[in-house]
């Protein structure tokens, strides 16, 4: 399962001081279950806390089991598997952009591990902490902490679980120790997959660290079974130091390759059409450091409803009139909010006063106060709950080996000497967010030491219509997949940046092999993920108006929007792309399909 998230980041856009102190002051409406059933447990359809999937199709099954216990899950495994029925696990909030949760056929099953939620035990002599799936990041860290233990890198949204930031590699920020993976500091995991009438149809096998088949299970997609628990290694608990500095983003490139290794805990979040990067100076300091600071990231807290209608009509205004000035006017007094208010740190949990901000690791490491409770989603929301009119966006995130990493940069940056508002969009959505992470044993984790892009972007409701600069957001896609062959987060992206991408990790086949001894049925697989491992074709599909969604690279002019003026040409930097280039002056009008018709 999944995802995200990583997820993932998410990031909504703020046009106002008045918006900024709104969101300071107000809490917000937890996320629905992703799962809908039109009667009790039966007749269900899923999706994602984005209220749909890059292709926008409907996920279904036949019905939904809430195991409550790893005795539950087996019974559940285990009679499914007897009926020879399609399964795959959903997670409290699925905070994941591909469908990794859909089940295939007409009978399939979903697991949710909603009620799978409990801290197990903590040994805090061997620094160890045991924990069933559905625990979240949040409840993770806050456990720990109590037991006066950390675990020292995760993602920094508090809204994924365990099982779910596992299974698509989801991570930190770090290039010292092990890695910013949350994977790598695993030592148990115990893992339920279809078994034989021999074996009551369930089989449960517990990997320790070291196992050779750990490698597979620790990035798994979800297509070995069922994760039940997690045995994790921790540290002492221990203070941070962070410091946000800002400079020109003219040598980017060289300061990266350098940055990660000189803070621990360093990324760097780079804003293209201001020219800026914001460096995050992060490492530890004695526990007996004076500060009390908190992380409350600005886009993680709840909005008011309202606001985000306004936000979200906005931007579909400026998308409609091309208004690419009004976008980079509101960007830059966005960024200049994020900037001054420290982008929600505070030095004693209530105010930002200065840097540096020390406090514990615990109250720094991830946020995601939207998740917090008001019932009635109508008042206020996370900012991408698609239960009201919110953000809606594409999100495309890749690692890059440290060593092209400047290369890279270097190509996006002559990309912008030509398109200078082209990335106002992206900036909207708080940049790019660059993190490092480090190469890991893991068949299907990061293949060398990496820096992560995190790329946020407007997506229209209505897929035939293209974005404002849809040509340079689609040469920075495929220059960083295919020029510099990066490797697509397993929990993001658009359909196209898993075309042909298993073939990138080198021991894929050995993965491919302990999927076939896990589950030789297939019954924990899907179309779509044997799409993405390589075993079907299919992950991009050619039809009119594809390009526009990432469900294929142009290759001819219907693949675009040419009756709005967008046709298939090749990129301006890496003249191998193919995107589509608005080539007229004619307005995209909301509410129209690309023949112009309502």
């Amino acid at each position: 399962m999944i995802l995200s998230s990583e997820i993932v980041m998410f990031w909504p856009v703020f046009r106002s001081s008045c918006l900024f102190l709104l969101i300071i002051f107000v809490s917000c409406s937890p996320p629905e279950d992703p799962i809908k059933c039109s009667s009790k447990n039966t007749n269900c359809t899923i999706t994602n806390s984005y209220g749909t999937f890059p292709d926008r199709s409907v996920c279904r099954a036949v019905e939904v089991a809430y195991p409550s216990t790893e005795e539950e899950l087996i019974s559940v495994v285990a009679t499914t598997t007897r009926s020879k029925r399609k399964m795959k696990v959903a997670t409290r909030f699925s905070h994941s952009i591909p469908k990794l949760v859909c089940p295939d056929g007409q009978d399939g099953l979903l697991i949710s591990t909603k009620y799978l939620n409990r801290t197990l035990r903590i040994d805090v002599k061997s620094m160890t902490m045991t924990v069933e799936t559905g625990v979240t990041l949040r409840q993770l860290i806050n456990d720990a902490s109590h037991a006066g233990l950390a675990l020292p890198y995760a993602p920094y949204w508090w809204g994924l679980t365990i099982g779910g930031l596992l299974s698509t590699g989801a991570h930190g920020s770090t290039l010292w120790g092990k890695g910013s993976s949350v994977h790598d500091y695993v030592v148990e995991l115990r893992v339920v997959s279809p078994g034989g009438p021999e074996g009551g149809y369930a089989k449960v096998r517990t990997l320790n660290d070291g196992d050779k088949d750990m490698n597979a299970a620790k990035v798994s997609l979800g297509v070995l079974g069922v994760i039940s628990q997690v045995t994790l290694k921790l540290q002492p608990l221990f203070k941070r130091s962070i410091s946000y500095m800002t400079k020109d983003d003219s040598d980017l490139g060289d300061q990266v390759a350098s940055f990660g290794s000189e803070h621990e805990f360093a990324d760097i979040t780079w804003y293209p059409s201001q020219h800026k990067a914001v460096y995050r100076i992060d490492y530890r300091v004695p526990t007996n450091t004076s500060g009390d600071g908190r992380n409350d990231f600005t886009p993680f807290r709840s909005t008011p409803t309202l606001e985000l209608a306004i936000i979200r009509t906005s931007e579909e205004v400026q998308e409609s009139n091309m208004d690419a000035n009004g976008k980079c006017i509101n960007a830059k007094t966005i960024i200049s909010l994020l900037l001054s208010g420290a982008y929600g740190l505070s030095n004693n949990g209530i105010a930002f006063t200065s840097y540096p901000v020390i406090g514990y690791h615990n109250r720094l490491q991830a946020s995601g106060s939207c998740l917090d409770s008001l019932e009635d989603a109508r008042i206020t929301a996370c900012a991408w709950d698609h239960r009201v009119k919110g953000e809606f966006f594409h999100q495309t995130t890749f690692s890059i080996g440290l060593s092209m990493a400047k290369s890279f940069i270097e190509d996006v940056q002559k990309l912008i000497e030509l398109e200078p508002k082209a990335m106002c969009g992206v900036d909207l959505y708080n940049g790019i967010l660059m993190r490092y992470v480090k190469a890991s044993s893991a068949y299907l984790g990061k293949q060398e030491d990496a820096v992560d892009f995190d790329i946020t972007y407007y997506r229209s409701k209505d897929p035939m219509i293209p974005r404002l600069y849809e040509d340079v957001l689609e040469e920075i896609e495929q220059l960083a997949l295919f020029r510099y062959q990066a490797l697509p987060h397993w929990g993001k992206n658009r359909n196209l940046a898993f075309d042909g991408a298993i073939k990138k990790y080198k021991n894929a086949g050995e993965f491919l092999k302990v999927k076939e001894g896990y589950d030789p049925s297939g019954l924990f697989s899907s179309e779509w993920t044997d799409q993405i491992l390589g075993l079907k074709d299919g992950a991009t599909v050619a039809k009119y108006g594809c390009a526009l969604e990432g469900l294929c690279i142009c290759s001819q002019d219907s693949h675009c929007a040419p009756s709005l003026g967008y046709y298939c040409r090749p990129g301006k930097v890496y003249k191998d792309a193919r995107v589509c280039t608005r080539l007229t002056s004619k307005k995209i009008h909301m509410g129209t399909d690309a023949n112009g018709l309502i």
